[in-house]
């Protein structure tokens, strides 16, 4: 039985695909012939590895193109092709495997999804016996640390916790996820900081979600690094502005930090009694990691012996990749127990929430983001339940 052309002949392996014969068969085989379908039937996609379907380029068992292959989350849809790698379920949880047994492409919600989702929702999350103050840091932009501030408080809102977000980013993308406006005339955690306003005077409820509240950002934030220099003490001025406030009528306070490790970012570190360290799946995230560690035992020894690195979530895990499981598997035997079973998948539907003011929880309740997120605001609020 003859082979398929190009990348299908063994034989010719070490000629490029213009050098091999365009025809079916072997040696000496007819250019000009018409390629004979093998039983009658005419190659498509699921034939022998070495046929490739036309419009469709072929890298050894993969065939680019299809939604299976293209897809930003792996899937157990269909028979795997030969050859394929399977890689570790690093941390998936079962409700994520469970929702995306079906999936197709990112776009897609199953069933399963909607129900898993559903009888979650109904179950009561314990709530912590004092408040929560958790900063969520990483110096690293991009790794998912707003992503995560304002999914996972809105997760834990959904199950009837008290919970505030305070947006320390002058970008104020936490502020834009939650529907709440930040423009310049709004009061803001600005006026907290520099002109030392009470943060009652500028929490405000999320629009989407109950529970929910919001101490928005605005961009005279980015001025905060400088004019913070010559304030009397500059690194303590949040954890103030908290204990001035009654912070006990919430169950968790979030803070979202920006990408760096200056005064903003210290004022979290030293507001907050837990970190969060959101970690990309990919080598440069893993780069930083060592400095910020060495700012939080700074922090400790000098302004917040409280301070303690709580939980580490894995954001945007690839497993078509070794690299995100190699990734993953090195910070578990780096931190232990502090990272979360749970991994957050690439999804569109995470980054597509924001543009309409809201979270993935209220936007696509049934996407495996949504899903993960929630099941990794479960293992906080049931690990985490009594300090």
């Amino acid at each position: 039985m003859s082979t398929g052309p190009g990348l299908g002949r063994p034989d010719r392996a070490d000629e490029s695909p213009d050098e091999q014969p365009s025809g079916p068969g072997g040696p000496g085989a007819d250019e000009g012939a018409p390629a004979p379908a093998s039983g009658g039937t005419p190659p498509g996609p699921g034939s022998s590895p070495g046929t490739a379907p036309s419009g469709h380029a072929m890298w050894g068992n993969t065939t680019s193109g299809t939604a299976e292959n293209v897809g930003y989350v792996p899937t157990n849809a269909g028979a795997q092709p030969p050859g394929a790698r399977t890689g570790p379920n690093q941390g998936e949880s079962e409700l994520v495997r469970e929702a995306l047994r079906d999936a197709k492409v990112s776009h897609e919600t199953a069933v399963t999804a909607l129900k898993a989702m559903a009888g979650r929702r109904e179950r009561e999350w314990p709530r912590p016996d004092r408040c929560r103050v958790i900063t969520i840091a990483n110096q690293k932009g991009g790794v998912g640390k707003t992503t995560s501030s304002v999914n996972i408080a809105a997760s834990l809102a959904m199950h009837g916790a008290q919970v505030l977000v305070v947006d320390l980013d002058p970008q104020g993308n936490a502020s834009t996820a939650l529907g709440i406006d930040h423009h310049a005339e709004v009061p803001s955690i600005y006026d907290v900081l520099i002109e030392d306003m009470a943060l009652a005077d500028i929490i405000v409820p999320a629009p989407e979600i109950p529970n929910l509240f919001c101490a928005p950002a605005t961009l005279n934030l980015a001025g905060a690094e400088i004019e913070l220099v010559s304030k009397v003490a500059r690194e303590s001025r949040l954890r103030r502005a908290l204990d001035a406030y009654d912070i006990e009528k919430f169950d968790y306070v979030l803070i979202d930090c920006p990408p760096s490790l200056g005064l903003l970012t210290v004022n979290a570190l030293v507001g907050g009694d837990e970190l969060l360290i959101p970690i990309q799946c990919e080598y440069y995230a893993l780069e930083g990691l060592g400095q910020l560690i060495r700012t939080v035992d700074l922090v400790k020894a000098h302004l917040n012996p409280k301070l303690r690195v709580s939980t580490i979530l894995l954001t945007m895990y690839d497993a078509r990749t070794r690299l995100a499981a190699q990734v993953a598997e090195d910070v578990r035997s780096h931190f232990g127990d502090v990272v979360l079973n749970t991994v957050i998948p690439r999804s569109v539907r995470v980054s597509e929430a924001p543009s309409y003011g809201q979270s993935v929880m209220t936007y696509d309740p049934g996407s495996s983001g949504a899903l993960a997120y929630s099941e990794a605001a479960s293992e906080m609020a049931h690990g985490g339940a009594v300090q």
